[in-house]
């Protein structure tokens, strides 16, 4: 019989490497958002090594990095208390910050908080209150609302996040 503990693969960190139209732009941006400088810095590269979560979030300068080829990115926390203060970390970092609380998302109750980069990047911090709601007609909408008024461009969808 195979022992499954040594087949298991042991995950170290998530990477994310971002097409970016301007590195310096977008390392400022990901600077104050994560809190943090990058671990490495080249022409048209720069690199982030994220210890919570973890993350080796990777910058990347090109010509035509486009819109549309990624619906969001987002951290998940524990607690509605984390987005709020993930939220003030942002602000106090001077990055625009839009709020969707108690929203039926990807058929669950969360809270959330955005932040978009440079090149139009959506990011969200968000916990999940309940899981599992029934099919409806909305996604990404607060109670009693088709649409949420928020001050920066969300996804149209969030089918494809896997919240």
């Amino acid at each position: 019989m195979e022992n499954k503990a040594e087949n298991e693969v042991k995950a170290l960190k998530a990477h994310v490497a971002l097409n970016v139209s301007d590195v310096k732009k977008s390392t400022e941006f990901y600077g104050k958002m994560l809190g943090l400088k990058p671990v490495k810095e080249r022409v048209g590269y720069a690199k982030f090594d994220v210890q919570n979560p973890p993350l080796n979030l990777t910058l990347n300068q090109v010509a035509d990095v486009g819109k549309g080829r990624l619906s969001h990115l987002g951290i998940q926390v524990s607690s509605t208390h984390d987005v709020h203060a993930t939220k003030q970390k942002w602000m106090d970092a001077g990055l625009l910050t839009s709020d969707e609380m108690q929203t039926n998302c990807c058929y669950a109750l969360q809270d959330k908080t955005w932040v978009q980069d440079p090149d139009g990047n959506q990011w969200e911090v968000f916990v999940v209150l309940e899981d599992n709601l029934p099919t409806t007609s909305m996604c990404c909408a607060t109670e009693g609302s088709a649409t949420v008024p928020v001050t920066i461009a969300l996804p149209a969808q969030c089918a494809s996040s896997g919240e």
